[in-house]
């Protein structure tokens, strides 16, 4: 990692060259210098509520130091050790063929990385939340610790990562609304591994294969009425009508059944309300129920909905499982968006993939 070592006569201003401005992706961009090699990564907004935290990190190559005047973070490229408190951080690692830079994780047990797996021995699970083993993040010696936000800055780690001269970086994937914004943050990935080219290939091919499946759907004349979720401790949560899943659903030439909520979280519904919902859906997705039978037992009045309406399909998107339960629809999902809008398409429109083996869900009813 890079130390406090002595600033350069490098000015912030040199650094204006847009190296990467994403396509679908808002929460980030790279800027670089015609006269050096390094480069800053400016991460915005990385999680619900940030109201304009910015973040920005600066990329060191060649023994590069950062301007006096830059007071982020520095981390020095490429990045060879790496702890990612997210899972969707290692399948972007793993997109681009540099996987053996992770050396730490969050909950291995709920990893469905094949590296990972593999490699238990070798890679260190360091906790997670007010449970990290700061002790086992040390000995790791990581050039980056890859941060993922909820409501707010994680003040106690960030500033304990400080303490400790850790550099560390909060990735926003999870914010984004389009599925290939999601995707596109392996770019950050890329410009810390010096893998760029990797990236543009594999991203390039995702971008190729998504809008293909999605205009194979714009062809359809139906729309099947999709309803999304179950309770969460006797509250059901309906996400916003611009999410990345009511995005997905649209893709897939599906109907988003709720219209109440076109702002930028999840609301909650009342269960009656709800339950009116999926009497007038065709399609039931992310149903948290291993099977119907499951369902039933954590939800009785599912069972008289689903005896009122024949018709309705459910879904669960936990095909790929670990033993643990971690679902690899939420890290491999978010690299290979066209892999969930293929499933999507098979559920909603089968006559167009007749043949179509699911990668990520699995029918219930």
């Amino acid at each position: 990692m890079v130390g406090c070592g002595s600033r350069s006569a490098l000015s912030l201003d040199e650094f204006s060259t847009v190296k990467l401005q994403p396509t679908y992706a808002r929460g980030f961009r790279i800027l670089s210098s015609p006269d050096h090699d390094s480069s800053i990564i400016t991460v915005t907004d990385p999680y619900q509520g940030a109201d304009g935290y910015r973040q920005t990190v600066f990329i060191s190559r060649n023994g590069e130091m950062p301007p006096a005047s830059f007071s982020g973070q520095t981390v020095k490229a490429p990045v060879r050790r790496a702890v990612c408190l997210s899972s969707s951080y290692v399948a972007m690692f793993s997109a681009i063929d540099k996987e053996k830079a992770v050396v730490g994780v969050s909950g291995i047990d709920f990893i469905s990385d094949e590296y990972v797996r593999a490699n238990r021995d070798k890679i260190a699970d360091v906790g997670y939340d007010a449970n990290l083993d700061f002790e086992k993040l040390v000995a790791l010696q990581p050039d980056i610790v890859l941060l993922y936000g909820i409501s707010g800055e994680n003040t106690m780690l960030t500033d304990k990562l400080r303490e400790l001269s850790i550099p560390y970086m909060y990735m926003g994937e999870y914010v984004e609304q389009s599925p290939l914004g999601k995707a596109e943050w392996m770019f950050v990935i890329a410009e810390i591994c010096d893998a760029t080219l990797r990236a543009n290939s594999v991203f390039d091919i995702e971008c190729h294969r998504y809008n293909a499946m999605k205009a194979l759907a714009a062809e359809t004349a139906e729309h099947p009425a999709v309803m999304l979720n179950t309770p969460y401790r006797d509250i059901w949560f309906m996400p916003s009508s611009q999410s990345y899943m009511v995005r997905l659903i649209e893709d897939a030439g599906g109907r988003y059944v709720f219209t109440g909520n076109d702002t930028s979280v999840s609301v909650p519904v009342s269960l009656e309300d709800a339950y009116k919902m999926v009497l007038r859906s065709d399609v039931w997705l992310n149903v948290t129920a291993s099977s119907l039978a499951d369902l039933y037992a954590r939800y009785p009045k599912i069972a008289e909905l689903c005896g009122k309406s024949g018709h309705m399909t459910i879904w669960n998107c936990d095909r790929r499982s670990t033993p643990a339960g971690g679902s690899d629809f939420w890290e491999s999902g978010v690299v290979r968006p066209s892999a969930i809008l293929a499933d999507l398409i098979g559920i909603l429109h089968p006559e167009l993939l007749p043949d179509r083996e699911f990668t990520y869900y699995t029918r219930l009813h």
